[in-house]
């Protein structure tokens, strides 16, 4: 088997790494679309999640209300 020369070894060393370049440069091309779309669903979930704290104050609220008119309830009862 002959060996490569110094040229050879060159210009396959250059063929590899260009390949992997290639292949680096299709893995991460998507990656600024992707950056987008996962700011904009951080908004989204920064939103979604002052309305769930908004939803639960009301919850929280219109459930002191039932406990209240139930107690309100129980006494008009006992009379």
């Amino acid at each position: 088997m002959q060996s490569l020369s110094e040229e050879e070894k060159r210009q396959v060393l250059g063929s590899v790494l260009a390949d992997q370049l290639s292949a680096i440069q299709e893995a991460v091309k998507d990656v600024p679309e992707i950056k987008t779309k996962l700011d904009k669903m951080e908004r989204i979930l920064s939103d979604v999640g002052g309305d769930v704290k908004v939803a639960k104050a009301a919850i929280t609220d219109l459930s002191h209300t039932v406990n209240e008119h139930e107690r309100q309830i129980s006494r008009l009862q006992a009379i």
